[in-house]
């Protein structure tokens, strides 16, 4: 598909570094033509157990070629094997890196931003607020049906339990995985970033969620936390998607029209950010 030729993929080399707890790997994408441009940073979802550079290949070379920007895919470690803070840890390490070196990729100091779905979404949320909490500045997040709540309920999670390829039982099973039962460490803002206790000063957040997926609410009621805290916030639920709609936009016309809200939204959120 057209898809799959956008954007330039070029391997970055670097080693696996556990004991320090970093991981160096990931994969960039340049957009034709010359710079500088946007950079994001993007973690791919898998519910902290699953996934890798190349399952959303597809998701992050669009997201180049539409966003006009130059995304860098992070690799981080996966649990069980590697429980939290593990992922925590990598993609705050692998952020502040591409920070430091932004010469190396898109070259915008002014428009740097994160992206991720799903488990990658609440990576990102974590990189955000950190980043906040460091006085290190943020164009804009793209938050796709992330998960932002460990500790508490919601009626998303009833009514979307069964049948919509993520269960409520596979959530609570991804979570045990990651983080285990200690509710001091599931209500961190590491782990909870919903339980934070300020949004003030966020960066400004693009957040899409499905219609018929057990972390929908949670999705919603972060967007709802930010708006409140006076966040520049677009927001939409996608009606009659499932989670992981952000994959199956090459198959399924409603996926692809999601993507392309959301990708636009991000584009001029990241051309909007150099004015400020």
């Amino acid at each position: 598909m057209e898809q799959r030729g956008a954007g330039r993929r070029r391997e970055v080399s670097g080693q696996r570094r556990e004991q320090r707890g970093e991981v160096r790997a990931h994969v960039t994408y340049r957009p034709d033509g010359g710079g500088p441009f946007p950079t994001v940073v993007f973690f791919h979802g898998g519910g902290f157990v699953a996934g890798d550079l190349d399952t959303h290949d597809d998701v992050t070379r669009r997201m180049c070629r539409d966003v006009n920007a130059v995304v860098v895919a992070v690799e981080y470690r996966l649990a069980p094997e590697h429980p939290f803070p593990a992922a925590y840890d990598d993609r705050l390490a692998a952020t502040h890196g591409i920070a430091e070196h932004i010469d190396d990729y898109g070259c915008r100091r002014d428009r740097l931003a994160v992206a991720g779905d799903s488990a990658g979404g609440n990576l990102a949320v974590t990189v955000a607020l950190t980043f906040r909490d460091e006085g290190r500045p943020l164009a804009a997040q793209l938050l796709v049906y992330p998960a932002t709540d460990f500790v508490g309920d919601h009626p998303s999670r009833t009514e979307n339990a069964n049948g919509y390829f993520l269960g409520t039982q596979d959530v609570l099973d991804l979570q045990h995985l990651y983080v285990g039962q200690d509710r001091a460490l599931r209500g961190s803002f590491k782990a909870s970033p919903l339980r934070a206790d300020s949004f003030a000063g966020l960066a400004p957040a693009i957040v899409g969620t499905a219609q018929y997926d057990p972390l929908r609410d949670e999705g919603n009621a972060y967007a709802q936390a930010l708006e409140e805290a006076g966040v520049d916030v677009f927001a939409r639920t996608y009606a009659g998607l499932i989670h992981g709609f952000l994959n199956l936009f090459p198959v399924a016309p409603a996926a692809d029209a999601a993507v392309t809200e959301l990708y636009t939204r991000l584009k001029h959120q990241l051309r909007a950010s150099a004015g400020r």
